[in-house]
């Protein structure tokens, strides 16, 4: 059959569905081109009255030299970080683990393999990788086909112990969501299982889509059900099971949606891509710890710790952040994990804050303009945060014309975050001048965000506006810092 081709973006990001809906047939009209204002001009809280934003809206800059603060507007504000939690979250990792830390997903033993045969348990073993991807799992298997295996006369065991294992990061988003996944040691396509259709649903399935393997998935299923709404439902249990209003799929599409119970679901691609290559697997079993005496068969290790942040600020993946995060903690459940995180930065870098998680997803979060700003320029300092700028991703500076302008004389090395009006931006700015500059910027209306339905949130009313000023105003303050200087 016919299906959409995976694409990274589709991947990462999360963020928008692929479901086809009914054209509404309107008629786009040209925007006209907004005015063009000089940013050095007033003050700069008449960015914040431009904007005209609902709720609060705070910034604070200052010299990373000297600390001494340049411009700050309610820097004391108490908003929901967002995804901005995760440069908290990328100096506590690298830290606690160090830049060059490798998480390690194993298949073990517990006999001698003779002639293709292992006399003894195959065991899959997961050590906390979030990037492990369907085409990495797949070249894993293929080596181990390699060594020779065919045939395993004991059990196939699973472990996922080596953290803690959850269903979800919040209960705020709604049910679809990719972005808020399950967890367990074990993880796979950012924990996330492509669900893919024909025209009006005609043919469904659910697979694991890679680049070189396109694995199907029958332990999470799918239905098709004649109803105006919900868009999804979903129900747990032994089995995850899935079901979408028909009328959703008009057209043929492809949408990842989020695993819930994550270990099962890699034993079962890994089982999967095994029998591809002619090894054949028992039925997984699930284990709470690896039998002693187990030998390594093959180690997959992942890349290093910075290059696992660098990737993880840019696409903004909230289950790196929190596996990371529950990886340095060692803490037995993401709450108390955050919790750890929280004292350390109040203890470390002078932050007065409150985490519920470590990638910001869950809103009741709480941290200011200035604790933030000051948050990245102590840990910058400290040994194991110096490389903080080098994996933040590089934003444009907006220049005479209104456009963004990257790679220019003046450079902004930042994170972004955004939940259901709530937009913020922490970073670096380096100018032509060399007199280097940290801020953040934050805007938030919680009482609007908690009047939207959970249901609503991946695209409530009024949000992509909101959003929109917001991002207007952090464009403009960052032209206004960088003329300044």
């Amino acid at each position: 059959m016919a299906l959409n081709r995976w694409t990274r973006r589709g991947m990462l990001g999360g963020l928008a569905s692929t479901l086809a809906l009914p054209a509404l047939g309107k008629t786009k009209k040209a925007k006209a081109a907004a005015p063009v204002v000089d940013p050095t001009a007033g003050k700069a809280e008449d960015w914040v009255t431009r904007a005209n934003l609902t709720g609060v809206s705070g910034f604070c800059v200052a010299e990373v030299a000297t600390g001494r603060v340049l411009e700050s507007f309610n820097a004391g504000a108490q908003v929901p970080p967002a995804s901005v939690a995760k440069t908290i979250t990328s100096l506590y990792a690298l830290e606690r683990l160090g830049a060059d830390a490798v998480f390690n997903t194993q298949v073990l033993a517990t006999g001698p393999v003779n002639g293709g045969r292992l006399d003894g348990d195959l065991i899959l073993s997961g050590g906390g990788d979030p990037t492990l991807d369907t085409d990495k799992l797949g070249d894993m298997v293929a080596a181990l086909a390699r060594t020779g295996l065919r045939q395993v006369s004991g059990r196939f065991l699973v472990y996922a112990g080596a953290l803690p294992a959850f269903e979800r990061i919040t209960d705020e988003q709604p049910i679809q969501v990719g972005y808020d996944p399950g967890l367990s040691g074990l993880s796979l396509n950012f924990n996330r299982v492509n669900f893919e259709w024909t025209k009006g649903g005609a043919t469904m399935q659910m697979n694991a889509r890679g680049e070189r393997y396109v694995p199907v998935v029958k332990g999470i299923t799918m239905g098709a059900a004649d109803r105006e709404g919900p868009l999804f439902t979903y129900s747990g249990g032994d089995a995850e099971r899935w079901t979408v209003a028909r009328g959703a799929l008009a057209r043929a599409g492809s949408r990842w949606l989020p695993v819930r119970q994550v270990a099962g679901y890699v034993a079962e691609v890994f089982a999967t891509l095994s029998t591809a290559q002619g090894i054949v697997l028992p039925k997984a079993q699930m284990i709470a710890a690896l039998p002693s005496g187990a030998q390594p068969l093959l180690t997959w290790p992942s890349a290093h710790l910075d290059g696992i942040l660098r990737e993880m600020l840019k696409w903004s993946t909230n289950i790196t952040a929190e596996t990371m995060g529950l990886a340095s903690s060692g803490q037995p459940n993401l709450r108390a994990s955050a919790a750890a995180m929280q004292t350390w930065a109040h203890e470390t870098l002078g932050l007065s804050a409150q985490f519920v998680d470590h990638s910001g997803l869950g809103a009741a979060s709480r941290v200011t303009p200035e604790g933030m700003m000051r948050a990245i320029m102590a840990g910058e300092k400290r040994a194991s945060g110096a490389g903080l700028r080098a994996i933040l991703k590089e934003v444009g500076v907006q220049g005479a014309d209104g456009k963004l302008v990257k790679g220019g004389a003046t450079r902004v090395h930042a994170k972004s975050g955004t939940l259901n009006f709530v937009s913020g931006l922490v970073g670096f700015i380096e100018p032509a001048s060399g007199r280097d500059l940290a801020f953040a910027i934050f805007s938030a209306d919680p009482a609007r965000r908690a009047a939207v339905p959970v249901a609503e949130r991946e695209d409530p009313p009024g949000e992509h506006g909101w959003v929109g000023r917001a991002r207007g105003m952090q464009r403009g303050l960052l032209s206004r810092w960088a003329a300044i200087v």
